[in-house]
């Protein structure tokens, strides 16, 4: 299940996709409060009101939803499906889902893609 997590371009099974959601989601918590917590320190942002990430602070919504451009920009281009409209469109809606609903929402939708079989 965790064969192959930071290979982008792997085709993988449903449970291989949800160990693909697990992990990254875990890099993400991480990567988002060390972000919040240094740009606090330097002042670019109000450090006292940064939270949590799962309580969906704006500082962290954007950090997420950033990720899932990303995550998804990596796929798509690894996999050659830029030309596929419904795998672009996909990407779009996990982007667009990650910051007006939840970032895990995207994160679901990055996951689906890793399902996704390559373009010849």
């Amino acid at each position: 299940m965790f064969s192959k997590v930071t290979d982008v371009g792997h085709v993988r099974s449903i449970t291989e996709a949800i160990g693909f959601f697990l992990v990254y989601t875990v890099v993400l918590v991480g990567l988002s409060t060390f972000l919040g917590h240094y740009l606090g320190v330097l002042g670019l942002i109000d450090g006292g009101t940064i939270g949590s990430f799962f309580d969906g602070g704006h500082v962290h919504t954007l950090i997420g939803t950033g990720w899932v451009l990303m995550i998804s920009g990596l796929i798509l281009s690894s996999r050659k499906l830029t030309g596929d409209l419904m795998s672009v469109l996909i990407a779009l809606a996990g982007v667009y889902l990650s910051y007006t609903v939840s970032v895990m929402v995207g994160m679901i939708l990055v996951s689906y893609l890793t399902t996704l079989p390559r373009s010849k």
